[in-house]
C-alpha cells in the first residue's frame, strides 16, 4: 500500500513538473535577439509611394531562434489632419530560423498612402522571436526586439516645382544648344563666303592676266 502511495506520488510529482515547464515555456521571457539596423531603402517618398525597410535580426544566444513575426507600424496623419495607423507585415516565408552568432536580414515592404500628408513619419518595427530550449525540446516565448525609424514624405507640390524648373532648364540649355549651332553655322557660312570670293577673285585675275592680248610684231 506504501509502495503504490509512493509510486502515486512520484507520478504526481513527475506531472506537476511537467506542468509547470510548459507554463514556463509559455510565459518564459528572455532576450535572444537583437534589430543591429533597420533602414529604409531610400531618403525620401512622395505620397503613394512604396519601399521596403530591411531588417537585420542578430541571434545573440547559444541556442536557435526564430523569428515568428515581422511588422512596421506607422501613425500617420492624412492631408485633412485625420489621423490613421497601420500596420505593415514582411512577406517572407516566416517563421525562420537563426543560428547562434548570425545575423538574418528581411525585407519589410511599406506602402503610403496617395493622400499622406508630408513630413516626418516615425514607423515602429518590431520582430517577435521564440528561442529553442535545449533542455525541454521546446520553443519557448522570447523577447519582442524593436527599432523606430524615421520616414520623410515630400510634397507633391515641391516635387512638381522641381520638375517644372528642371523641365525649363533643361529648355534653355536645348534653346542655347540651338542659339550656339546657329552662330556656329552662320560664321561657317561667312567664312565660306568670303574664301569664295577671294578664291573667285583670284581666278578673275588669273584668267585676265593670261588673255591679255600680245602686242603685233611691226615688219623691219
Amino acid at each position: 500500500m506504501l509502495k503504490n502511495s509512493c509510486t502515486q506520488t512520484k507520478k504526481f510529482a513527475l506531472i506537476l513538473s511537467l506542468s509547470f515547464i510548459a507554463i514556463a515555456s509559455i510565459f518564459q521571457t528572455a532576450k535572444a535577439a537583437e534589430i543591429t539596423s533597420a533602414t529604409l531603402n531610400k531618403e525620401t517618398y512622395l505620397p503613394g509611394q512604396t519601399g521596403y525597410i530591411s531588417v537585420s535580426i542578430y541571434n545573440d544566444r547559444d541556442a536557435n531562434i526564430s523569428t515568428t513575426e515581422l511588422s512596421a507600424t506607422i501613425d500617420y496623419y492624412y492631408a485633412d489632419g485625420t489621423v490613421y495607423v497601420q500596420k505593415f507585415f514582411t512577406n517572407e516565408d516566416l517563421p525562420d530560423e537563426i543560428e547562434p552568432g548570425q545575423t538574418e536580414t528581411y525585407s519589410l515592404p511599406v506602402s503610403l498612402p496617395t493622400n499622406i500628408a508630408p513630413g516626418y513619419v516615425e514607423l515602429m518595427v518590431v520582430a517577435r522571436t521564440r528561442l529553442w530550449n535545449n533542455e525541454t525540446g521546446l520553443w519557448i516565448y522570447s523577447d519582442n526586439p524593436s527599432q523606430q525609424v524615421k520616414l520623410y514624405v515630400e510634397s507633391p507640390y515641391k516635387q512638381s516645382y522641381e520638375d517644372s524648373q528642371e523641365e525649363l532648364q533643361n529648355s534653355q540649355v536645348q534653346l542655347e544648344g540651338q542659339e550656339t549651332a546657329n552662330r556656329n553655322l552662320t560664321v561657317t557660312a561667312t567664312v565660306l563666303g568670303v574664301t569664295t570670293a577671294v578664291f573667285g577673285a583670284i581666278a578673275a585675275l588669273l584668267v585676265f592676266m593670261f588673255r591679255r592680248p600680245r602686242p603685233i610684231a611691226q615688219p623691219p
